[in-house]
């Protein structure tokens, strides 16, 4: 139970920085939390989350980073990577759409800093979702939909995720502004290359 708590509480984090711009509550966890500070060195060292002040830092450093690399500059969409004309789908022929049916997933654009359900944050929230599923069949000792949704996690990460957010997370991290992102970037990607690892292992048993 501890390695599904542990998965449910990194797509959780991952997910949620990936998605939208920090806000105050979220920032002042992050630097309180010497767990999750160990994920982010490079931010956990930072002289600006020393020396100024939170606002300051989300209004001048942080959050226009965020736009910088999932509005403006980068397209965090898989679409966009996948298409030959490297245009994002934004209706119902979306890839991911009848898989987030079948799982019962439904995207809030509302709080969602995105355009389409194939944004990185929200494939991430996506395996969020199952492993919360999982995390309930194992306390039920409904070990059919364990496995259900184990090979279900493992084929969402090698037929959408694995197949383009790397891309994606390299050149996050190479024009990142702040240690956030730049550490977010590199956390992400190891996390669902070791994820993948575990889910291959898993389901060998």
């Amino acid at each position: 139970m501890e390695q599904i708590q542990s998965r449910v509480n990194i797509y959780a984090l991952i997910s949620r920085i990936l998605l939208q711009e920090l806000d105050l509550e979220l920032l002042k966890t992050m630097k309180n939390d010497e767990t999750i500070l160990e994920f982010f060195p490079t931010f956990r060292d930072w002289d600006w989350l020393k020396d100024v002040d939170e606002k300051k830092l989300l209004d001048e450093a942080i959050n226009p980073d965020f736009v910088n690399l999932g509005v403006l500059h980068l397209i965090p969409y898989e679409t966009f990577y996948t298409r030959d004309d490297q245009q994002i789908e934004t209706g119902g022929a979306n890839p991911v759409t009848d898989i987030y049916s079948s799982y019962d997933f439904t995207v809030d654009y509302e709080v969602a800093r995105t355009v389409s359900s194939d944004h990185i944050g929200i494939e991430l929230e996506f395996m969020h979702h199952l492993c919360v599923a999982e995390q309930k069949a194992l306390e039920n000792n409904d070990d059919s939909a364990v496995q259900e949704l184990r090979e279900g996690q493992h084929e969402f990460l090698n037929k959408h995720l694995l197949n383009w957010a790397p891309m994606y997370l390299i050149n996050m991290k190479y024009e990142a502004r702040t240690p956030l992102y730049f550490d977010a970037a590199d956390m992400a990607l190891e996390f669902i290359l070791s994820d993948n690892e575990y889910l291959v292992e898993t389901l060998k048993k």
